[in-house]
C-alpha cells in the first residue's frame, strides 16, 4: 500500500507527535490515533496541523476500542504503536486500566494487522522497565550518582541479553505487550520490532511527576516551584534526545525485514548517564537560580541505575551520533521557556559539569 498513511498510535503525545511531524516533513501522509486523554496534547495535535496540513489526519478514539482500531490499521502501510498507559503510580492506581490499554489495547493492534492480511511493519514502544529494577547488581555510589560494580556493565550499560524481570503493573503490562509483539512476529510471521527505552525528553513533551522526569524537572524549576526527588536523587539514567529516538524508529521501520522479531534497548548510553542530582544542578546553571528540591521514600520498581547498552541498536540500524545532554536539555529548557513566555540567560552561560 505505498502511498497509503503511517498509522502513529498515542501520535499527539509526546514522541508520537515527533514520529509524525519527521513523517510528515519527509513527504508520508500521517494517520494520528489518539484518544487526547493526557493534558496538552491537543495543542501537540493542533501543532502538526498547522505545520503539515492536509498531511495530518486524526482519529480521536481509545486503543480499546476494537472495531475503530481495527479500522484505522486497515488504512496504514506501516504502524508505530506508541498508544500506551505510561506511569508506574497509575498503574499501582488503576492495574485494570493499566492492563486494558497496554496489555488489551496491543492485543487489539496485532490482531487488527494480522486480520490485513497484509505485511503491515510494526514498531512497538517498550521500556526499560522490563528488566526489573535490577536488584541483584551491586552498585557503588560515587559524587556522580550510583555506578555499577561490574566493570563490563559500568562501561556498557545494560544489554538486552539481561533476564526479563517484571516490576509493578506497568511493567508487567509493557512487558507483556512486548512478548506479546515479539511472539506475533514469531508465530504469525509479522513484521515487528520492539525498541525498549530508556528516558527519553525533548520538545512537546509535557513531563509531570509520574512520567516525562526531565521536562518535570524543568517546568517546576522554570516556574518557580518545588521539586521531590524520590529517594537520595543519586539514581543514574541514561536520557536521550527524541530527535535521536525518532531516527531510530524510523530506522527500525526501514530496515523491518532485517530487525523483525528483535528487540533492541535505546538510550543515551553511557555517554548520556547523569544522576538527577548532576541535571537539577544544570537546570539551575540554566535557569540562572538554585532549584528548590525536596526529598522522600523511594517509589516502588526504582532502579538506583538504568543505562541502556545501544552498541547492539546502533550496530543494527546505522543511528548517528546522539546529542550531548547538556546540548539537549538546554534546547529543551529554551523551548519550554518560551512556551511560557520565560527569558532565560543564554545558553552559552551555563557552564559545563561532569557527566555521571
Amino acid at each position: 500500500m505505498t502511498g497509503a498513511p503511517v498509522l502513529v498510535t498515542g501520535g499527539a503525545g509526546f514522541i508520537g507527535s515527533n514520529i509524525a511531524d519527521r513523517l510528515a516533513a519527509e513527504g508520508h501522509d500521517v494517520l494520528i490515533y489518539d484518544a487526547l486523554s493526557r493534558p496538552g496534547v491537543e495543542g501537540n495535535l493542533q501543532w502538526l496541523q498547522e505545520r503539515h496540513g492536509a498531511r495530518i489526519t486524526s482519529i480521536v478514539a481509545d486503543i480499546r476500542d476494537r472495531d475503530a482500531l481495527t479500522r484505522a490499521v486497515g488504512e496504514a502501510q506501516a504502524v508505530f504503536h506508541m498508544a500506551a498507559q505510561v506511569a508506574v503510580t497509575t498503574s499501582l492506581d488503576d492495574p485494570r486500566a493499566d492492563y486494558e490499554i497496554n496489555i488489551g489495547g496491543t492485543f487489539n493492534l496485532l490482531e487488527a494487522v494480522r486480520e490485513t492480511r497484509r505485511a503491515v511493519p510494526v514498531v512497538f514502544a517498550s521500556t526499560n522497565k522490563v528488566y526489573g529494577d535490577l536488584g541483584d547488581l551491586d552498585f557503588a555510589l560515587g559524587a556522580n550518582g550510583y555506578a555499577p560494580v561490574d566493570p563490563a556493565v559500568r562501561a556498557h550499560g545494560i544489554g538486552e541479553d539481561r533476564p526479563l524481570d517484571f516490576h509493578t503493573p506497568y511493567g508487567v503490562s509493557k512487558g507483556a505487550a512486548d512478548q506479546y509483539v515479539l511472539d506475533y512476529a514469531r508465530s504469525f510471521g509479522l513484521p515487528a520490532a520492539v525498541l525498549r527505552m530508556s528516558c527519553i525528553y525533548g520538545q512537546r513533551q509535557m513531563g509531570t511527576e509520574d512520567q516525562g522526569w526531565v521536562a518535570h524537572f524543568v517546568i517546576r524549576a522554570l516556574t518557580g516551584q518545588p521539586i521531590t526527588l524520590y529517594g537520595d536523587g543519586h539514581q543514574v539514567r541514561d536520557i536521550l534526545d527524541v530527535s535521536n529516538a525518532v531516527e531510530a524508529y524510523l530506522a527500525a521501520w526501514r530496515q523491518i525485514d532485517k530487525v523483525s522479531g528483535q528487540a533492541f534497548n535505546l538510550g543515551g548510553g553511557p555517554g548520556n548517564a547523569v544522576s538527577l542530582r548532576v541535571l537539577l544542578d544544570h537546570v539551575g546553571d540554566l535557569i540562572g537560580r538554585e532549584v528548590d528540591v525536596s526529598f522522600s521514600d523511594w517509589r516502588a520498581g526504582d532502579q538506583r541505575y538504568f543505562v541502556a547498552d545501544t552498541r547492539r541498536v546502533r550496530e543494527a540500524l546505522g543511528l548517528g551520533a546522539k546529542v550531548p545532554w547538556r546540548t539537549g536539555v538546554g534546547r529543551l529548557a529554551q523551548w519550554l521557556a518560551a512556551e511560557r513566555q520565560i527569558a532565560l540567560p543564554p545558553i552559552e552561560a551555563a557552564p559545563a559539569r561532569a557527566v555521571a
